[in-house]
């Protein structure tokens, strides 16, 4: 089947690149969470398959943790990307581990994953299968189902997303910054917005899982029991271990370069070509207002 997510979907191999230069991996706390949480209830890690993988991010952190990793993504920009920054014999590489084995990269939406494939992802072969900021895009009933075929019994789904971008109180004029950042993006950018990005603000609270499904689609095989849900930056958890390297510190021009991955963003731009990389830009109109009060 297509993917119902047509911006990232759509993306050209150049888009890729960008997009992996931008993006911030996962702290590794975050991904030790994860595996802890997968072998504590008797998960195995022989095979990982990373859904809607983007540049590998993911694929490329857990990797070293199993015997085989698959990453899947509908977009062949991204994939063309994960290919290029996992192999080992270019200077493009970001793996700073040597693996014990290639990752496979190909095309494949979450809603497939993978039965098309040659060779397909066999049924019950799946260990653990993560997410990351991905699953807001998933047909979930769909998705659900099929993770339940390649998953293996005792096997994990593991989805985690990034909430809204904010001003760190330590810096000076957060509450100003913040406020114009949330005026801003709802009168420039909420237009712009699709289901997926109000899953994202609120922290997957309204992602349907296999028990709360419509009935006639609720997948009976997983256990509702086994369900855990984290929280980071709300109280819970440390936000600081959420991305790599702590809460994110950037300058001016990587906040710039990582909010134009953003779908919103992405999709405005594509109403406003001629706007593009001009002082009209939403992204530029943004980054000037947060000088004018830093």
């Amino acid at each position: 089947s297509k993917s119902s997510e047509k911006t990232f979907t759509s993306y050209t191999k150049e888009q890729g690149q960008s997009y992996a230069q931008a993006r911030p991996s996962y702290h590794p706390k975050l991904y030790e969470t994860v595996l802890e949480l997968h072998t504590t209830t008797g998960g195995q890690l022989n095979t990982l398959l990373d859904v809607g993988c983007g540049p590998g991010i993911t694929a490329l952190a857990l990797a070293p943790s199993f015997s085989q990793t698959i990453g899947l993504d509908p977009s062949e920009g991204m994939i063309n990307t994960a290919r290029l920054l996992s192999d080992p014999n270019t200077n493009t590489s970001t793996s700073t581990t040597n693996l014990s084995h290639p990752i496979r990269f190909e095309i494949s939406t979450a809603e497939d994953l993978g039965w098309h494939l040659s060779p397909p992802i066999p049924d019950s072969s799946i260990d653990l299968l993560t997410a990351s900021t991905a699953a807001h895009w998933f047909n979930m009933p769909l998705f659900w189902a099929r993770a339940a075929r390649v998953l293996k019994p005792g096997g994990t789904v593991a989805l985690w997303t990034t909430g809204q971008i904010g001003i760190h109180p330590s810096v000076p004029n957060a509450d100003a910054l913040n406020a114009a950042f949330m005026e801003m993006e709802e009168r420039d950018l909420e237009p712009f917005f699709e289901p997926g990005n109000w899953l994202t603000r609120n922290l997957y609270v309204d992602l349907p899982l296999p028990w709360t499904l419509e009935e006639g689609e609720r997948v009976e095989e997983f256990e509702e029991e086994s369900f855990v849900r984290m929280e980071w930056g709300t109280g819970e958890r440390d936000s600081e271990e959420f991305f790599e390297g702590g809460a994110l510190t950037a300058n001016l021009d990587l906040i710039e370069r990582i909010m134009g991955t953003a779908s919103p963003v992405q999709r405005w731009r594509e109403k406003y070509v001629e706007d593009v990389g001009t002082e009209r830009d939403v992204v530029r109109r943004m980054r000037r207002e947060i000088e004018r009060l830093l």
